[in-house]
């Protein structure tokens, strides 16, 4: 088991407010790993809701990642705080969710460019940047592991034909394209880093997902779950394994790689 142990491991998650985000950070919390939250940080009540109101071993830090100053403010206090950060977990990530507005979910020839920018801004830059920063850091220290989390929708083109029910309704709607190619951008961005920082050390992989079940409406959850082999979307508890996997000596040998948990998805 010493090949999973992660005690004392700084790891920064970002986005680690959202649903999976939280998760990770009450899993390694429970591997004993020392972990920061960079996160925009709006409702003090929810984060004593969902971590208590003392845990010496996690940091939760406001911090727009978007913002490459904001970044090297929040690693001065990581190191303050906790000292040198091992692990980086990239999850901070925007989508536009099947309830969005019909100008975000309608034909892709009049999808907004803002709402382009805004999610590359995030999904693409802010990854970036957090690897100049944090990644660069890491570096310096001779070893560590950075996990991107892409999506099988950075693999494969959305199945448009889930949404059928919807457009049968009368509703002009369509899976939209910039979280597409925000999370196939990582793909290669992971590839270079694994090779730019091998010899010092540090890993850097893909982690790529499928959907994960959260109380979607049961017309979405049939047409969904009928193109997974499993048959069912993923618990958000299921990709906590792979997550400590690629942290940990487990995967000492491992970098550069696309490790995919999707149930089956892109296997047909």
């Amino acid at each position: 088991m010493d090949l999973f142990n992660i005690k004392g491991k700084v790891i920064v998650v970002t986005g680690g407010m959202g649903q999976l985000g939280s998760n990770f950070v009450k899993y390694l919390l429970l591997c004993e790993a020392k972990i920061v939250i960079l996160d925009i940080i709006t409702d003090q009540k929810l984060v004593e809701e969902k971590f208590g109101s003392d845990n010496k071993s996690l940091l939760i830090l406001n911090c727009d990642i978007t913002s490459k100053r904001a970044i090297q403010e929040a690693l001065v206090q990581i190191k303050k705080d906790f000292g040198q950060p091992f692990g980086l977990i990239n999850n901070a990530a925007l989508d536009s969710p099947p309830d969005s507005n019909s100008a975000e979910n309608g034909p892709f020839e009049n999808f907004p460019e803002e709402s382009w920018d805004k999610v590359m801004e995030v999904n693409s830059k802010g990854v970036f940047l957090l690897s100049q920063v944090i990644g660069g850091e890491i570096a310096k220290s001779g070893a560590g592991s950075i996990i991107n989390i892409s999506s099988i929708y950075g693999l494969v083109s959305p199945n448009q034909s889930i949404y059928n029910y919807r457009r049968l309704n009368n509703e002009d709607f369509y899976k939209p394209v910039a979280y597409s190619a925000s999370k196939s951008s990582l793909l290669n961005l992971t590839r270079y880093l694994a090779t730019y920082w091998a010899k010092k050390g540090v890993r850097v992989n893909n982690l790529i997902l499928g959907g994960v079940y959260n109380s979607q409406d049961k017309e979405f959850l049939e047409s969904y779950n009928n193109l997974i082999p499993i048959g069912r979307m993923a618990n958000e508890d299921e990709y906590n394994g792979a997550i400590l996997f690629l942290l940990s000596d487990a995967s000492s040998y491992m970098t550069g790689s696309d490790l995919t948990l999707d149930g089956g998805w892109t296997a047909w």
